[in-house]
């Protein structure tokens, strides 16, 4: 029993470094994340500022006006779908296609955030757990000065874990509530230029 105590031990040991580093890049990757999020937030902005009160308004004559009103680039993911869409106004299956290629491009953006969310506690318990064995040990064996050690990789790999899940978290929940609003345009628009508004 020894033998099998010792050797998962050691196991879970070994696991701290690799966890520590990816951790670590996780929270690299979450502050890239935090980056893009706020250049998508200020490109957004400006556009629903041009775009918005001609779609609360929109009828089939103001077609020019909209298209008029994009962007010259496709500066986002809604703009590029929006444009596809008002080029291609003959059939109703084409817009539907349209919508459905916009929703599984706005979840693939959304999987980095989910997998922040979820990974970040994850990650973090695991560290936490792991160097809390040799820091009661230290405990146990009068070390302060390592058990102190461990106590930091503790609390570091906590806190490392918990502000990656926040930005996952934040950046998710934002995020789904704009490609919402957008899948909600779309359908408008599209039912507007194929002649199905009610």
């Amino acid at each position: 029993m020894e033998i099998i105590s010792n050797v998962l031990f050691w196991v879970a040991n070994s696991l701290l470094i690799p966890d520590i580093i990816i951790l670590l890049l996780l929270f690299a990757r979450s502050l890239l994340l935090l980056g893009s999020f706020y250049n998508q937030f200020i490109v957004k902005r400006k556009n629903d500022k041009k775009i918005n009160p001609i779609i609360v308004n929109f009828t089939q004559e103001k077609l020019k006006d909209l298209q008029a009103t994009l962007p010259q680039k496709n500066n986002s993911l809604y703009i590029k779908y929006l444009r596809t869409l008002l080029e291609n106004t003959n059939y109703e299956a084409y817009a539907d296609y349209t919508i459905s290629n916009f929703e599984n491009e706005a979840d693939k953006d959304l999987l980095l955030s989910k997998m922040l969310a979820k990974l970040g506690p994850v990650l973090g318990l695991i560290g936490t757990l792991i160097a809390m064995s040799p820091a009661l040990v230290g405990l146990s064996t009068g070390d302060v000065s390592g058990m102190a050690y461990n106590m930091q990789v503790v609390f570091a790999t906590t806190v490392i874990g918990l502000v990656v899940s926040a930005i996952g978290l934040v950046t998710l929940q934002v995020k789904q509530r704009w490609y919402a609003k957008e899948v909600n345009n779309l359908d408008y628009i599209a039912s507007m230029v194929t002649g199905n508004a009610k």
